[in-house]
């Protein structure tokens, strides 16, 4: 061979070897810790699903993808860790958007990974394809809620896309990070060492000590200081640092509804919930403070009586300090004297390291005012936690639920009176076992969350306290809880109607329109229980008040997916807060 033939064969790299990207991509998720993958098919998925199919990562097939999604934020909520969704383009991606929107406000991680028309077809706007106003625009709907969104124009991108999606899911402030994929990249090769970049582990943010000092002086010297606590104490599993700066201090602490079980339930300190479905001691406490220290919350809404200072905040004259993840929710609402981006469990360490055995201002007969009020509110509504009227009062459902269920079980609610009830009155202990749709508030949350809740924790019970109206969205997670092999528990409050709006319709305009269930002219009720026999799990109508704790405690032993309908009276949940929407109904002629 002469030395040009030499040459050219040198300058002739080997071939690389490759794999289908699909495969890639399954193991690489593997690598990163994904155990499960909530979704529904679609035909721009299935080359992702052969992979899957055959992977140690465990898929769970919804009937609808907003229950994939919600699946997915409950399994992400009951772990830590970040969910994923799969999910067709088109149909599919809108079904799923309301459940990612959801996770997204109330910052849960997910990466959702949706499948979309071949590459080569954008803009010709072929099968499914959404261009009405820009060439391949599924993506865009995700837009307002997601943290990135991603389109994998070339599959060589796909490795760096989904590593950066991971990592934007949870870090910061977690949420939902969206990755589109045409489905020709599912099929497409790949090197084998394509996917060799992993998320950067990330030091979480804390405070530096003159920082700290001054919080902590701030504290100890105010005569009314209040902790107020948010969901981000919980998802930084930050309640034992909450404790010791509580104690330390004497400091009474008031959450919102995310952060509910920051405290056991019996706790001196806990005032309980604030705001329009609070508790009176919560908001008559944070309004009369001094010094507010406020942690991982954003100040929402209903947590803060419509921002109306009469009510649950009135800041100034109470000073704000404020430690949040995110900076923008920082000074959003309220006039904030000091803001800190941290972490909430480092935060609430280094501020219970400087406040021990620190002297602080004299409390007075603090234990004794916040176990008077919580008891002269509870008073109102203890003959109904033992009443025994059929339909049942709502109450009286909490009471035997609290009773059955082990203090560490999962109680997932829905929205309506099980929310609001659960949030305002139902004893949590163990943190983090309270799971509820805050932000977006999302009728058709709990019976699918619940789903993701017993995947990730298969040892507990999980419970789903639901109404009739969010149970009927979607009864098909019954169905899937038989498939995956989920001991899930419904709980359906049933009083024939969108109760909570059916309640505001009437006290305002003296009727139901449009919120209660009627056939004929008649309340009409579905027998749920019925329709769980029919998908093969346990089903069981209450006929009586005797009759729901032992149903609980049977279903409880029983292993198997199981609806309890229990008929109930559509009784409003207690109101000592203020909603601005009460002054806005006007009724006309």
């Amino acid at each position: 061979m002469d030395i040009a033939s030499q040459t050219a064969v040198k300058r002739v790299s080997p071939r690389a070897e490759t794999r289908i990207a699909a495969y890639l991509l399954t193991e690489y998720l593997e690598r990163l810790g994904v155990e499960v993958i909530f979704g529904l098919c679609g035909h721009t998925i299935i080359g992702f699903l052969d992979a899957l199919g055959k992977s140690r990562i465990r898929y769970i097939s919804t009937r609808h993808e907003q229950v994939a999604a919600h699946a997915a934020d409950g399994y992400a909520r009951a772990t830590g860790k970040v969910g994923v969704l799969l999910t067709h383009l088109a149909p599919g991606l809108t079904n799923a958007a309301t459940g990612v929107a959801n996770a997204a406000l109330d910052s849960i991680p997910m990466v959702v990974i949706a499948g979309d028309v071949p590459s080569y077809y954008y803009g010709r706007h072929p099968h499914q394809e959404i261009n009405l106003h820009q060439d391949a625009d599924q993506c865009q709907i995700f837009r307002p809620f997601c943290k990135r969104v991603y389109r994998v124009d070339n599959v060589t991108d796909l490795p760096r896309i989904v590593e950066r999606a991971f990592h934007l899911a949870q870090t910061g402030r977690p949420g939902p990070v969206l990755v589109d994929v045409p489905m020709d990249i599912f099929s497409a090769d790949l090197d084998l060492d394509a996917f060799a970049k992993t998320p950067p582990e990330i030091a979480r943010t804390g405070i530096d000590p003159a920082t700290t000092a001054r919080i902590v002086d701030a504290l100890a010297t105010s005569r009314r200081p209040v902790l107020y606590v948010g969901g981000g104490v919980l998802s930084a599993r930050a309640t034992d640092e909450l404790r010791q700066l509580a104690d330390a201090l004497q400091v009474p602490v008031a959450h919102t509804l995310m952060g509910k079980g920051c405290l056991p339930h019996d706790h001196p300190l806990l005032l309980g919930q604030s705001g329009f479905w609070g508790t009176p001691i919560a908001n008559e406490k944070c309004r009369t403070a001094d010094l507010i220290v406020a942690i991982g919350t954003r100040l929402a809404e209903a947590n803060s009586s419509s921002w109306d200072p009469r009510f649950t905040f009135s800041i100034p004259p109470t000073r704000l300090i404020h430690i949040d993840a995110d900076l923008a929710e920082i000074g959003r609402n309220y006039q904030t004297e000091l803001g800190v981006v941290a972490d909430a469990k480092l935060a609430l360490a280094a501020l219970a390291d400087e406040a021990r055995g620190k002297r602080h201002a004299d409390r007075g007969r603090l234990h004794e005012e916040i176990a008077r009020g919580r008891k002269e509110f509870a008073s109102n509504w203890a003959d109904q936690w033992t009443s025994n009227q059929f339909p049942l009062r709502p109450e009286r459902i909490l009471s035997e639920l609290r009773q059955a269920a082990p203090t560490d079980a999962y109680i997932v609610t829905d929205v309506g009176w099980n929310k609001n009830g659960v949030g305002q009155q139902f004893p949590i202990d163990v943190p983090g076992t309270f799971i509820t749709p805050s932000g977006l508030a999302t009728m058709g949350f709990g019976p699918a969350a619940a789903l993701g809740v017993k995947v990730a924790q298969p040892k507990r019970h999980v419970i789903a306290l639901v109404g009739d109206g969010g149970f009927s969205a979607n009864p098909s997670v019954v169905a899937t809880a038989m498939e995956a092999g989920l001991h899930v528990i419904w709980l359906v409050m049933d009083n024939s109607a969108f109760g909570t709006i059916a309640g505001l319709e009437e006290m305002h305009y003296g009727t139901t329109f449009g919120c209660v269930f009627e056939c004929d002219g008649k309340p009409y009720r579905v027998d749920y229980a019925a329709m769980a026999r029919a998908f093969g799990a346990d089903g069981v109508l209450v006929e009586a008040a005797d009759q729901l704790g032992p149903a609980l405690a049977a279903a409880l032993r029983s292993g198997r997916p199981t609806v309890i309908q229990v008929p109930m009276e559509n009784a409003p949940t207690p109101t000592p807060g203020h909603w601005d929407i009460n002054e806005i109904y006007r009724r006309g002629e």
